[in-house]
C-alpha cells in the first residue's frame, strides 16, 4: 500500500475571480464529481476538457466546504476532523436502515426461531475467522471453523485470535444495551488479545500502550502510515470518544450508521494499545450498530467483505488523514462495504434456502427429523468423513446440552450416524455418517411416499 499524494492547498485567492467561480461551480454539476468522492490521488487522473486537474480539485473542494461538520476527534495538531453526507452516502445509509434492522426485506430464516441460531454461530464465525485474517492470521476458514464448532482449544496464535474474536462477537451481543465507557472498551480489548499478545508486551491486554512502546503504524520495509498521538492523551481522547459513541456530543444529529463508522475510524486512529486495535475498532462498530437497533448485524460480516479489498481499508484511512482530516472518504468506503455485506447475507440465505428445498424434494425422509438434525444430515451428505459431538452439535445450533445429546442418539438409534468409539476424544464421544446414509435416506422417503 503506497501513501496518496497530498492535495493541493485551496486557492481561496481563485475565488476572488467571479469567472474562476462560476466554473467551479459548473464542473461541480459534472457526473464526476457529483456521484463519487474522490481524493486527489484518484481526480489528479481524470480529465475533463478545457479543465486542468487542479481547477477539478478546486471545484470539488469548493463543493464539500460548506457542507462539512467537525466532530470532537482531534488530530495531533489540534485540528478536528470533519465529515459530510454526499448523495452517494444518503443512498447507502437509506439502503442499510432498510436491509439492516427494519422489518421490511428481513429474510424468513433469520425471524424463524429454529433457523435463527444457525445463520447467528454462521455470521460469528465468519466475523471472527476474517476480522483474524486481516490483522495477519493464517488459519484457513475451514480448520477454523472445526475448531470452534467442535469446541477443541485453540493451537496457536492465529487460532488463538480467531477464537478470541469469536468470544469477543457474543460478548459485543450482551453488551449492546449498554451505555459505552473505558471499562467496557478494556474489556473488550483484554477478550480480543487475550494468549497473543507479544512477549514484550504480554501485561498490554485491557491497559493503555505506554510511552515507550511503539506508536507508529507501518509495514515491513518501514514506510510509515500512521503516528498515533501520545500515550499521555489517551485517557482523555478516549473519554471523548465514549462521549460520541454514547450521542452526548456533538450538539447535532448524526445519522448512527455515521456514527458507529467514525467510532471505528476513532480508535483506530487513536491506536491506544499495544496491539489489538484494529480488531477492537472493529468490535466498537459492532457495538455501535446493535445498540441503535440494527439488529441484522448480528448475522452480517463486514471484515469478510473488507478481507477482499484490504488496500482499499487502508487507503480509506490514508485519504483522511492526508485531506484535511476528511472523514468522508472513511464513511463512504465503509457504507459500501456494508450494503456489500448486506447483499451477501441475503445471496447467502437465498442459495441455503434453494439448497434446503432441492434436499428436500428429493429426500422426503427428512420429514422425520427436526431442523437441527436436518441441518447435519444435509451436511453429512456434503461431508461424508466428517465427524460429530454433542459438544460440536451443540455450538453449531446454540442448544443445550441435553437438547444436542438427544439430537445425536437419535440419529444413532435411526442408523443416520454411528459411534466412532475407537476415536473417542477424553470421554466424547464421536459420531460418523452411516456408509449407506443416502441409500437409508431413499428408502425412509418411499416408506413416507407409500403411506
Amino acid at each position: 500500500m503506497k501513501i496518496p499524494q497530498t492535495p493541493p492547498n485551496f486557492d481561496f485567492g481563485a475565488l476572488k475571480d467571479l469567472n474562476k467561480v462560476k466554473k467551479f461551480i459548473q464542473l461541480a454539476q459534472n457526473p464526476l464529481l457529483s456521484r463519487h468522492y474522490l481524493h486527489w490521488d484518484k481526480l489528479r487522473h481524470h480529465k475533463i476538457d478545457g479543465c486542468s486537474s487542479e481547477e477539478l480539485w478546486m471545484a470539488s473542494k469548493l463543493q464539500r466546504i460548506g457542507t462539512l461538520k467537525s466532530i470532537p476527534l482531534h488530530d495531533k495538531s489540534g485540528r478536528p476532523f470533519q465529515f459530510c453526507v454526499p448523495g452517494l452516502v444518503q443512498e447507502s445509509l437509506h439502503q442499510i436502515d432498510v436491509g439492516g434492522g427494519a422489518a421490511v426485506g428481513t429474510p424468513e430464516p433469520i425471524t424463524n426461531p429454529q433457523t435463527k441460531d444457525k445463520y447467528l454461530i454462521r455470521s460469528l464465525m465468519e466475523e471472527a475467522i476474517t476480522s483474524s485474517q486481516l490483522e495477519g492470521a493464517a488459519t484457513t476458514r475451514e480448520v477454523a471453523k472445526e475448531m470452534i464448532r467442535t469446541g477443541r482449544p485453540p493451537r496457536d496464535k492465529d487460532e488463538q485470535m480467531i477464537f478470541n474474536n469469536y468470544v469477543t462477537m457474543q460478548r459485543i451481543s450482551k453488551l449492546k444495551d449498554d451505555p459505552m465507557s473505558l471499562e467496557t472498551i478494556f474489556d473488550i480489548h483484554k477478550l480480543v488479545t487475550e494468549k497473543t499478545l507479544p512477549e514484550d508486551c504480554k501485561d498490554g491486554g485491557g491497559r493503555f500502550r505506554r510511552e515507550n512502546e511503539k506508536r507508529v503504524v507501518g509495514d515491513d520495509f518501514g514506510a510509515v502510515f500512521h503516528e498515533p498521538p501520545p500515550a499521555g492523551e489517551l485517557e482523555n481522547r478516549l473519554k471523548a470518544m465514549c462521549d460520541f459513541a454514547n450521542a452526548k456530543t456533538p450538539n447535532y444529529f448524526i445519522h448512527p450508521v455515521v456514527r458507529a463508522i467514525i467510532l471505528h475510524f476513532w480508535l483506530a486512529y487513536d491506536h491506544p494499545f499495544v496491539d489489538g486495535n484494529g480488531r477492537t475498532a472493529r468490535a466498537l462498530f459492532y457495538w455501535a450498530m446493535l445498540h441503535n437497533g440494527y439488529w441484522l448485524f448480528e448475522f452480517i460480516s463486514i471484515s469478510t467483505i473488507l478481507r477482499k479489498a484490504p488496500v482499499k481499508y487502508g487507503q480509506s484511512f490514508l485519504y483522511t488523514e492526508t485531506d484535511d482530516n476528511d472523514l468522508t472518504y472513511f464513511i463512504v468506503e465503509q457504507t459500501k462495504v456494508m450494503r456489500r455485506a448486506i447483499a451477501e447475507l441475503h445471496a447467502y440465505i437465498d442459495r441455503k434456502s434453494l439448497e434446503l428445498k432441492q434436499l428436500e424434494s428429493q429426500i422426503l425422509a427428512l420429514d422425520f427429523f427436526n431442523h437441527r438434525q436436518v441441518d447435519l444430515i444435509r451436511h453429512a451428505l456434503k461431508h461424508p468423513y466428517s465427524h460429530y459431538t454433542i459438544e460440536s452439535h451443540r455450538n453449531s445450533h446454540n442448544v443445550v446440552y441435553q437438547t444436542a445429546r438427544t439430537d445425536l442418539l437419535d440419529l444413532q438409534a435411526r442408523g443416520i450416524l454411528v459411534p466412532l468409539e475407537k476415536q473417542m476424544v477424553g470421554k466424547k464421544l464421536m459420531f460418523g455418517a452411516a456408509k449407506d446414509l443416502t441409500e437409508k435416506l431413499r428408502k425412509m422417503g418411499k416408506r413416507v411416499a407409500n403411506k
